[in-house]
Order: structure tokens, then C-alpha cells, then sequence
């Protein structure tokens, strides 16, 4: 296969974990019946973005992956609809807790778990507070014979997260987030920050991005949706504004994909011998 139909969702969550299920689940059908394949929802979808404040009840709210409710639900869901959900939850792994990823294949199963590398902390997003870094190191996996990489969040500002995804293997990006407002300064939008940041990973990756965001408020925080699926031109494709709840639908030949890559040569003309500089840490 090199044609793939690939779908993000966006809405308003609630703090209720059925609820919200509901809801994604809903969406993913919607996705589903207009021939998407992989389809990704927003971070943490399970509830409200607990990480606004450090509250230390909150840690309540973790399950491990083969217990935790959106897991189980999205397999029900994935086998009954033959597609793949790359699913964010909040991970318990015995004393530790991690901001997490599930990549569910149309069997049902977990081809494996992603926990988000980059942990932001700043006002509103005091993430740090709740999940250790990742120790996963990046993935990649094969749905129908096509790669594909997932960073989560915070991630996706990072150029690196990208690149190393795509010299695993990756001929697709998605990154399910959770970002609005500034509560430190109301003057900053980083919506047009956020698309540029994710854009540039396409256009010098000649890749597919697909980025999944909430919106609504909550608490003092005000999510700003502008979910949008990009080509490997870096040309948006499919786009919500800031308001609207519903699924982005857009399908790519891979084939057609790998011949820009290659044609760009930005593969071809890496110099890793110059780049030491980036992996070290001062």
C-alpha cells in the first residue's frame, strides 16, 4: 500500500473520562466512514488539562497502559472499525507517571507505548511537576507497510524530535497536543508559532504532519484548536480556526512522497560528521 487516508480530531473536553470517550469515539467514527486510517485525537483527551496547577491529587487520574480506560476503549473501538488511533494517556508505571502514548493497530492491540520526551513547565503547562521525561527514546511503526512517527506535545517544537523520527523511518508525523493561551502573558499567541514550528518539520523533512489540538476553556486556560493536516510542500491541507469541533481528513500517495525526498536531497546531503555540537549538553 502507498495510499493512506489519515484523519485528526478536534473538540471541547470535559473532566468527565466517559464523557470525553464519548465523544472522541464519536469523531473517530466520523473520521472512519470517510476512509480515514489513522486517525489521531488530542492529548490527554481523557479529562481537563490537570496540569495548569500542581495539584497532588491529581496523580489519581493515572492508570497503567493495560488498565487505563481511554486505552481500552480506543481498542474496542480500533478493531471494531479496522483503523489505527494513536492514543495519549496519562501512564502509572509502578512509581512513576509519564505523559504517554498508546499506538493502537486494527487488531485492537498496542503496537507499543511512546512517553513524551520534552516536559515543559511554565505557567499553565507545569508539566514537570506531574511526568518524568521519557524514557523511551523515539518510535516508529508500521501501519499498513508506512511508517510512522508520533511526538506528543511539547515535543513537536523541537526540530530533533522530527529528524530522528524520520531516520527511524518515518513517512508520517502526528503530534496530539494540548496548548492555548499564555496565562503570563495575554498579548502572546503562539498559535501561529505553534503551525510555523511544525510546518518547517515537513517542508525540511518532505513529510506529512498531522497535529491534533483541543479547544475550549478551561479553568484560566482558553485552547486554541488550529488543528491542521500539512503536505510534505509544507501546504496546509486540510485546517480548523480556533472554534471548530469536528475531524480533518486528507489522503497521501507515499510513493509519490518518497520520490520528493529523495529528489530534495536533504537526506542525501546530511553532514552528521559536523553536528556533534547538538547532542551535547552545556
Amino acid at each position: 500500500m502507498t495510499e493512506i487516508t489519515v484523519a485528526a480530531l478536534q473538540l471541547a473536553l470535559t473532566d468527565d473520562i466517559q464523557t470525553n470517550i464519548d465523544h472522541v469515539s464519536a469523531l473517530v467514527e466520523d473520521a472512519a466512514s470517510q476512509g480515514a486510517q489513522i486517525i489521531l485525537p488530542p492529548e490527554l483527551f481523557e479529562g481537563h488539562y490537570f496540569c495548569a496547577t500542581e495539584d497532588e491529587g491529581c496523580f489519581a487520574r493515572a492508570k497503567p497502559t493495560a488498565e487505563h480506560p481511554a486505552i481500552l476503549a480506543m481498542q474496542k473501538l480500533a478493531k471494531r472499525l479496522k483503523v489505527t488511533i494513536p492514543t495519549s494517556f496519562f501512564e502509572k508505571d509502578g512509581p512513576h507517571y509519564y505523559n504517554s502514548l498508546a499506538t493502537i493497530n486494527p487488531d485492537g492491540e498496542i503496537m507499543g507505548v511512546y512517553r513524551k520526551s520534552h516536559i515543559p513547565d511554565g505557567p499553565g503547562y507545569e508539566e514537570k511537576f506531574y511526568f518524568r521525561p521519557g524514557n523511551t527514546g523515539f518510535k516508529v511503526w508500521d501501519c499498513y507497510g508506512i511508517k510512522i512517527g508520533v511526538g506528543i506535545c511539547w515535543d513537536q517544537w523541537y526540530p530533533e524530535t522530527a529528524r530522528a523520527m524520520m531516520l527511524m523511518g518515518a513517512e508520517l508525523l502526528f503530534f496530539p497536543t494540548a496548548i492555548g493561551n499564555e496565562p503570563h502573558d495575554p498579548d502572546l499567541d503562539t498559535s501561529r508559532l505553534w503551525r510555523r514550528a511544525m510546518i518547517g518539520h515537513a517542508v525540511s523533512n518532505v513529510v506529512p504532519v498531522i497535529a491534533s489540538n483541543r479547544i475550549g476553556a478551561e479553568g484560566d486556560l482558553c485552547f486554541y484548536g488550529h488543528s491542521f493536516i500539512t503536505d510534505q510542500r509544507g501546504d496546509l491541507v486540510q485546517a480548523f480556526g480556533k472554534t471548530e469541533s469536528g475531524v480533518l481528513v486528507s489522503r497521501f500517495d507515499i510513493e509519490q512522497i518518497r520520490k520528493h525526498r529523495a529528489a530534495f536531497g536533504f537526506f542525501r546531503d546530511r553532514r552528521p560528521d559536523l553536528y556533534q555540537r547538538i547532542s551535547e549538553d552545556k
